[in-house]
């Protein structure tokens, strides 16, 4: 084997005998050969074995058989025992395109400021069929907020440069990727190759297709990098805009839930987000007004105040109510860095998508950071020949720039300058959150309200 090779490769497989040869296979068929390719089975229990073991002469690969381990911990291993300057990890049921490493090594080696370097890619079948392409955005020409990760199977990492970076943070299961990529955008440059030039292949085993785990360990892993690199974050004031919202004859936000209303429940859960200062219930009715008063007499975090009639009508923009308030208690809040919308027809966000939500913004240096869901319906319009398709949703490619997202959960985290200075809430250089399904419930109707009484215990089967 060649003692000090450019590139090294690592496939990390667990029970992955079906795919792992052809994954294997693209390796070695790479048109740039200055590499070592390093093979860590991580316990698996079929076949996987047999198939790698007939790779065990080839001159530039090592085998590595573990109890499984993980995947962040079999990543510090393939960086303990690499020996080139760059690496790069590759998933035994995916597969590169044989110029995959001449491409992405010419990209890296342009500039030595680069510390990782990512292509567009396919998306192939559990069978290798093509099912699409995912094309980002240029980083050179296009790109200013790094908010959307590279891949982490297919990403060419400067050694040097993660080593000294400290590796993986081996307390995530899953989401190396994300991890990595914040670490590199806060330290080094990044790029990309707007080509094709890795499969990923999306089957019913995939890690990636447990949405709940991934926005999980997401939020952790800003949550640490946070504590880690930046510490302190900006104080905030919510504001919570209400009227009373009646689903036949109930008033559903003094709802009863275990005890405290649907309003309580929402401060009580703002309360317990560090970094929020105050929190401002604001609301044009007096009837509602003097009950938020009674509800919250002894709570010195809590401000109820009244805003004007004209700017609570369900036509008017909360920007009016904002500087209103931001106004009225302009020296209470002199401090105050960032202004957060809170919607009270969500009632089940958590706590952790509102320290995400401000995180993000504090981590990516953003104006303002939304709730969204990611929604791949199809949408229309009619233009008066009849209905057609809002971009080019129905073709092959996947373009970065026609992804489609919904506002969702009701948060919007806005610079406070910004939106004094601009009077916007949605203003600037924009990040998101994605929210969990469940927490993307609306109480806009009768029927959803129905459906939150039943997830909370209280309601009758649908």
């Amino acid at each position: 084997m060649k003692n000090s090779p450019v590139v090294t490769i690592y496939i990390t497989n667990y029970n992955y005998a079906k795919y792992i040869q052809q994954s294997i296979e693209s390796v070695l068929k790479q048109t740039y050969k200055d590499y070592e390719l390093i093979i860590i089975d991580d316990g698996s229990t079929d076949n996987s074995k047999e198939i790698i073991e007939q790779y065990r002469e080839y001159p530039n690969v090592r085998i590595v058989y573990q109890k499984n381990k993980g995947l962040n911990i079999t990543n510090n291993i393939a960086m303990r025992l690499a020996s080139g300057q760059y690496l790069v990890r590759l998933d035994a049921d995916d597969y590169w395109d044989i110029e995959y490493l001449e491409k992405v090594v010419e990209k890296m080696e342009s500039d030595p400021e680069i510390g990782l370097v990512f292509p567009d890619y396919y998306y192939v079948d559990s069978d290798g069929k093509m099912t699409g392409v995912e094309k980002r955005f240029n980083f050179e020409e296009e790109v200013t907020l790094y908010d959307l990760p590279a891949h982490g199977a297919c990403t060419l990492i400067r050694l040097e440069f993660l080593r000294r970076l400290g590796g993986y943070n081996e307390s995530f299961a899953c989401q190396d990727g994300y991890d990595l990529w914040l670490k590199f955008i806060s330290s080094h440059k990044v790029a990309n190759v707007n080509t094709p030039l890795f499969y990923y292949r999306r089957h019913g085993n995939n890690l990636t297709t447990n949405e709940e785990r991934i926005l999980s360990t997401r939020k952790r892993i800003k949550q640490t990098f946070l504590e880690d690199h930046i510490g302190d974050i900006p104080k905030t004031v919510a504001i919570i805009p209400i009227r009373s919202n009646y689903i036949g004859k109930e008033n559903w936000p003094l709802f009863q839930v275990d005890h405290q209303t649907v309003v309580e429940k929402k401060v009580a859960m703002l309360e317990r987000v560090k970094g929020i200062e105050k929190i401002v219930v604001t609301s044009s009715e007096k009837v509602l007004l003097e009950t938020l008063t009674d509800l919250f007499k002894d709570n010195s975090r809590v401000v109820i105040s009244e805003r004007p009639s004209s700017s609570s009508q369900y036509n008017e923009s909360l920007v009016a109510t904002h500087q209103y308030l931001l106004s009225k208690y302009a020296y209470d809040f002199d401090d105050i860095k960032h202004v957060l919308t809170v919607s009270l027809e969500y009632p089940l966000v958590k706590e952790d998508t509102v320290e995400e939500l401000i995180n993000t913004m504090v981590i990516f240096g953003a104006d303002a950071t939304i709730s969204v869901r990611p929604n791949s319906q199809m949408h229309y319009q009619h233009t008066g020949n009849g209905l057609q398709p809002i971009l080019n949703q129905e073709r092959f490619t996947k373009l970065e720039r026609e992804a489609l997202y919904t506002g969702s959960g009701g948060l919007i985290l806005t610079n406070k300058e910004m939106l004094i200075r601009q009077n916007k809430l949605i203003v600037g250089r924009i990040s998101h959150v994605i929210v969990e399904e469940k927490a993307a419930l609306c109480i806009n109707s009768a029927f959803n309200f129905e459906i939150y009484k039943m997830l909370i215990g209280t309601g009758d089967k649908l």
